[in-house]
């Protein structure tokens, strides 16, 4: 398959004037510029919106939308605002988009990432829904890889095939909807997976999870996991890798605790198809690492 696509890129942020410039530095950089960018400035007050109107002005491709005004939450991510205001944006574009992409404003993007997500819907027609790997800095400052199965594409640079999204919506904006939608993409037939850049991977410039608070950001994916229904099996073997998580201990308690207070408030879910869908997926890959062991 050749030829181009055209791509969106929708980029919600609130209070983002720490990490703004070095994430617009770095579509600037991009070795494919997208067709349209939209920065959503979800209710900034720390002259976030002011930086990136002065980028889209200097850029033809980019413009500022603003979401209207409503009540600050404490905790932002817990339902799914960031997810919300992608799909908001995504009603605004004025391309005739092939790919959209939701893209964190916090994550520092690999010069190729367009580019190689681009070529890679070229090459596959029954890949749904992609996105690279992403690292983050260490206490030492050493960059590592965050947590991510192949099959896996993080919601902080996650790139729709048209076709997949518009098959798979509405997704709930819930928590766990990054897990839903791949989720239900895969049992359409779609392939979901995370890519390797020949620039390296993008660099989340915060620590995972840490929006709002760290042990906050650990009950949040908790309760993500029980929005999309992790094997109760999976889920122990996911909190144990979270214990060795820095603060030792509490990071793992948190994640538990997080799926237990959703599971006693019967908090919203995927549907049930999906939900057994993803247990089987996640049956398989413990099967898998068991075997890896074995040899």
């Amino acid at each position: 398959m050749s030829g181009s696509l055209r791509l969106v890129v929708i980029v919600p942020f609130l209070d983002e004037a720490d990490h703004l410039p070095a994430f617009l530095a770095s579509i600037e950089a991009q070795q494919r510029p997208p067709d349209e960018l939209l920065l959503i400035d979800d209710g900034s007050t720390d002259g976030s919106g002011e930086r990136a109107a002065r980028f889209a002005a200097a850029h033809r491709y980019a413009r500022v939308e603003r979401r209207p005004a409503r009540r600050r939450e404490r905790d932002r991510l817990a339902h799914a605002q960031a997810f919300r205001a992608f799909l908001w944006g995504l009603e605004r574009a004025q391309t005739t988009w092939d790919v959209a992409a939701k893209v964190d404003a916090d994550v520092r993007l690999s010069a190729s990432l367009f580019a190689e997500v681009e070529r890679k819907f070229l090459a596959d027609p029954w890949l749904g829904m992609t996105g690279a790997y992403l690292s983050e800095a260490g206490p030492d400052g050493s960059l590592r890889r965050q947590r991510c199965p192949a099959e896996h594409v993080a919601g902080a640079t996650k790139f729709y095939r048209r076709a997949c999204l518009e098959q798979i919506s509405p997704v709930p904006a819930i928590l766990g909807w990054d897990t839903i939608d791949e989720t239900r993409a895969r049992m359409d037939g779609w392939r979901t997976r995370s890519i390797e850049l020949p620039t390296g991977d993008p660099v989340h410039m915060r620590r995972m999870g840490s929006h709002d608070g760290l042990i906050r950001g650990y009950r949040r994916a908790g309760r993500a996991a029980y929005a999309y229904g992790t094997d109760p099996l999976y889920l122990l073997v996911a909190a144990a890798a979270r214990f060795q998580d820095r603060p030792m201990g509490a990071c793992g308690v948190a994640y538990l605790a997080g799926y237990c207070s959703a599971a006693l408030r019967r908090a919203p879910r995927a549907e049930p198809d999906a939900r057994a869908c993803l247990r089987r997926y996640q049956r398989a890959r413990l099967v898998d690492h068991l075997r890896g062991l074995a040899a």
